[in-house]
This record gives structure tokens, C-alpha cells and sequence, in this order.
């Protein structure tokens, strides 16, 4: 069976989606749509742009969203997937993909992600961390022990583990971890506590936007990072969605799942080989593949 997985936010570089645009008139129109929608140009900063302007907020998600989602198209008949899930932003990207989201409602929904993720950002302050070489338990027994709001965000990989929250709490946490073994405890920057209980202003201004989007049965199963198992129910994908940005995004467990129920192929849709990576690390029989336009892969 065959898995298609879709990367979020951090995926982006310079120049993102600009061989689409030259290649194919079907992503020239939906790039010039999603202008439209957004209400700028993110195709000058995507085509054009510096790494710095593509780490703009408002700039990133909508980005990553697009080369996904205009790439799975671009593929055609060639894109016939039995099971989809996205890393975070990534699964607004695997929504769009297997038919639970139009295109419109998809982007939409990204960009005022990004922008309540902003606004939280800027009403409370925090921060992340990624944990290496630690077993999952002890680092949730650590952040539950630490004074203050720390949790864990990302399950990305069987030792690799990212926490989120207050910024003391989160450099505190990092300590303790460094003296119960793990091979580092890093800062990661980014500019707030994603996954974390300090998003939920924009888990509930994101919620009145999903609540009012229309949502299709899925045309194959999605994995959520919530559930972390496949949904085929639109009203269950739309729960685990509000959920998702203050919940932890479990694509260890997704991904073991997903082999559980049949993957044999894993193949990465948008930019950059992230999650080939973590799949490996999670089984190393897996087979992981990138989808490129040129071949039809």
C-alpha cells in the first residue's frame, strides 16, 4: 500500500515551487489563485525571495501548503495514494490531497492558522526544544515534574522528541534532561510554543473558521497527529484538526500505525526529505521515495 506524507513547517527554501510554475499551466492557475485568496503576491516571495522572507509567519505556512498541495496535483494519475498524513501544518496539505478539503477552503484555513498561531505568539511568549537520545517517557515525566507550562510536542522520531512552552519552563526542562542522560536538549528557534496550552487563543480562533469550512468524507484514510490512527469520518477530522494546535503532533505512533495497516512505500510530497528521514529512523525497512513532477513519481 502506498503512503503519502506531507511536511510542515521548516520544509521551506528559497526558489519553492518556481519549477511547477514554469512546467505546468494547471500550477501556474493555482498558484495566481491562491495570490488571490492570500491577498499578496507569495509567489514573488517564493520564487524570488530571500530564506529570511520565507520564515515570515504568514509567508511559511501558506507556502509549504501550496508547493504540497499544487505538486499532488501536478502528479495526476500518477497520485493514487491508500493512506495519507501530514506533520502538523503538513496535514491541512493531506486533507487537501485526499478530498476532505477543496483547494480554496484548504489554503484559507492555512492562512488563518498562521496568522492566530501569530497573534498567540505575540500574546504569550515561548519557546521549543528538541530532545535527542532520551526514551519518550522520561522526558514527559521531566516536563511534568518542571515548574511552569512545558509539554511534549513532537513525537518525530524514537529519540527525537520536541517540547514546547514557557520559555524558563522549556530551559529548565532542558537542563534536567542534559543530567538524565539525553545527547542534547537545543533551543530551537522558532517564535513560539507550538503544540503547546499556550496556542489555545489560536486553537479557538482557528476552531470558528473549521466549524464554518465544509469538510468531504476522505477518498482514503487520513492519520491524524491527534489520533495518530486513520479516520475516514469528516466529522472526526474536523475534531482532531481544532485539536491539533494544542495537542502534540504524534507522527511516531502515525507513522507505526500506518506500517501496522499495510504502508510499504512512504513517499514525501513538497519540499524537502524531513520526513523520509523520520520514517527511516522509526523502521529502517521502509521504503521512502520524494514525489517529483519530472518523473511522475
Amino acid at each position: 500500500m502506498k503512503a503519502y506524507i506531507f511536511p510542515g513547517q521548516g520544509a521551506q527554501f528559497p526558489g519553492m515551487g518556481l519549477d511547477l510554475y514554469e512546467h505546468s499551466s494547471e500550477a501556474q492557475h493555482l498558484f495566481e489563485e491562491a495570490n488571490d485568496i492570500l491577498g499578496f503576491c507569495i509567489t514573488d516571495i517564493m520564487f524570488e525571495g530571500t530564506a529570511e522572507d520565507l520564515r515570515q509567519t504568514k509567508v511559511t505556512q501558506p507556502a509549504i501548503f501550496l508547493h504540497s498541495v499544487i505538486l499532488s496535483r501536478v502528479l495526476g494519475d500518477t497520485f493514487k495514494p491508500d493512506m495519507v498524513a501530514g506533520h502538523s501544518l503538513g496535514e491541512f496539505s493531506a486533507l487537501v490531497a485526499n478530498g476532505s478539503l477543496s483547494f480554496e477552503d484548504g489554503l484559507s484555513l492555512v492562512a488563518k492558522r498562521a496568522s492566530a498561531m501569530q497573534k498567540a505568539c505575540e500574546m504569550r511568549p515561548g519557546t521549543m526544544a528538541a530532545v535527542l537520545g532520551l526514551d519518550d517517557d522520561i522526558v514527559e515525566k521531566v516536563c511534568a515534574m518542571t515548574d511552569g507550562i512545558v509539554v511534549a510536542a513532537n513525537y518525530n522520531c524514537p529519540g527525537q522528541l520536541v517540547i514546547s512552552g514557557e520559555v524558563s519552563a522549556v530551559e529548565h526542562a532542558c537542563e534536567t534532561l542534559k543530567e538524565e542522560g539525553a545527547r542534547r536538549a537545543l533551543m530551537l528557534p522558532v517564535g513560539g510554543a507550538f503544540h503547546s496550552p499556550l496556542m489555545e487563543p489560536a486553537r479557538e480562533e482557528l476552531a470558528e473558521a473549521i466549524e464554518h469550512t465544509n469538510f468531504n468524507k476522505p477518498n482514503c484514510p487520513i492519520y491524524q497527529n491527534v489520533s495518530a490512527r486513520a479516520v475516514t469520518d469528516e466529522h472526526e477530522v474536523r475534531a482532531n484538526l481544532i485539536a491539533q494546535l494544542t495537542a502534540p503532533v504524534r507522527w511516531t505512533q502515525s507513522v507505526q500505525t500506518m506500517i501496522t495497516d499495510g504502508a510499504l512505500h512512504f513517499t514525501e510530497v513538497g519540499p524537502g526529505k524531513v520526513l523520509q528521514g523520520l520514517v527511516k529512523k522509526i523502521d529502517r525497512e521502509a521504503v521512502t521515495a520524494s514525489a517529483t513532477f519530472e518523473t511522475g513519481a
